[in-house]
């Protein structure tokens, strides 16, 4: 299938392979059994949406989405329990899930509220948030919250899309230069026009991360 990719974080033998069954007729499912797993697949795959059980081995699906959280992977996340006391609820969205599903649940809702999800990013049209900025690769410019719009060029935009789009990746430099520039550019091409946007924008829009890369920053 290749609708939005769902994560699915569930570790009851029986439930996990049924969720991943039912999603799988109009969506892309990774089924997981620990957080910890997820983390790992979540750093080095897109993941559209999350569907994590509360009570996991190891680190709890609270703990994951704090974490997350923590990372600035902002992944919208449902997550699952038979805890349905208003405390427990609130423990999950304070640790920043966007959604709350208490067990025993019918697949028609789950669907539902992961369609309400997904298409809250689809609403956005081509703009991202980043930060405080709107970023439209379609209108090649990005939005500041205190000065307006500024534009940018093909390949600035081009960066700045593979980086905006993935939030929750560090890119290095040679897959950057790979994905954005022509054959035969030298790595230090991809350092260059993170200075350019830096200059054009703001110093925070784009983080280095020492010896991996760099990823898309939050800038006020």
């Amino acid at each position: 299938m290749s609708g939005p990719r769902v994560l699915i974080v569930e570790d009851d033998p029986r439930l996990g392979p049924i969720m991943r069954d039912v999603l799988a007729a109009r969506w892309d499912v990774i089924l997981t059994a620990s957080a910890e797993e997820a983390l790992e697949r979540i750093t080095t795959e897109h993941v559209a949406v999350l569907v994590v059980d509360r009570r996991l081995p190891g680190m709890s699906g609270t703990d994951l989405v704090t974490r997350l959280r923590r990372s600035r992977v902002d992944v919208p996340v449902i997550l699952l329990t038979a805890l349905g006391e208003l405390a427990d609820r609130v423990a999950g969205l304070d640790a920043g899930a966007d959604d709350y599903l208490v067990k025993p649940f019918e697949f028609a809702e789950l669907e539902a509220r992961l369609r309400a999800l997904t298409r809250e990013r689809v609403d956005r049209g081509e703009d991202i948030a980043i930060g405080s900025w709107w970023f439209s690769a379609e209108q090649s410019c990005i939005t500041s919250p205190y000065r307006g719009r500024v534009m940018l060029t093909r390949t600035e935009t081009a960066l700045l899309s593979l980086l905006a789009e993935h939030p929750e990746r560090v890119f290095s430099r040679e897959v950057i230069l790979d994905a954005v520039f022509r054959r035969g550019e030298d790595p230090g091409t991809v350092d260059t026009y993170v200075s350019y946007l830096r200059r054009k924008t703001d110093r925070d829009l784009i983080t280095t991360v020492r010896g991996s890369g760099y990823r898309v920053g939050t800038p006020d």
